[in-house]
């Protein structure tokens, strides 16, 4: 995916909902960097927009018969928006203070700053978490020294939970380190 299509796809939910702010979380919040041709083709591949809007979180949710999984907008643009809550992923304390800013047409898109999206994958580890942030530490968008210390203020499901995240981390960091193993 591209910024222009998540913006494009943004720009129809302001047209619905009347809301002007959003949130992006989760694998298309890469689309936030500045320099948008240092990003790999790998971590911007997802189809799926993960947001809310600033204002009115809840609201979101009634977008998804228009431009979610399956909608009409989805079939058309072969993208959809995925709704979810701020309260959704596993963040450290002051991401909201390093998400970065994107204002067109009036519409501001703030994106997570890929060290802190890194941690809510770390959080979770699916396939496609991992692969996500191997790409970002490859590509030197995702600090490791970074990502530990963001896990110190992190509040972790549970001890488990934050002991996945560590290991993850660090496999992917020794894989990154010798090209020839996979985490």
């Amino acid at each position: 995916m591209r910024l222009d299509s998540l913006l494009h796809l943004l720009s129809e939910a302001r047209a619905v909902v009347g809301h002007t702010e959003y949130v992006v979380i989760g694998s298309l919040s890469i689309l936030g960097m500045e320099d948008v041709a240092q990003i790999p083709d790998g971590m911007s591949m997802s189809i799926d927009v993960d947001a809310y809007t600033i204002e009115d979180p809840e609201r979101i949710f009634d977008l998804q018969d228009l431009l979610g999984e399956n909608s009409p907008y989805h079939r058309d643009h072969g993208i959809y928006l995925d709704a979810v809550s701020p309260d959704l992923p596993t963040l450290p304390d002051g991401w909201d203070s390093r998400m970065r800013r994107i204002e067109r047409d009036g519409l501001v898109v703030w994106f997570l700053h890929p060290d802190d999206a890194a941690v809510s994958k770390l959080a979770r580890l699916d396939e496609n978490d991992v692969r996500w942030v191997r790409e970002g530490v490859a590509a030197h968008l995702i600090s490791p020294p970074m990502v530990r210390a963001h896990f110190k203020t992190t509040r972790f499901t549970d001890k488990e939970e934050e002991q996945r995240a560590r290991e993850g981390l660090e496999r992917i960091s020794k894989a990154v380190g010798n090209p020839k193993r996979r985490p």
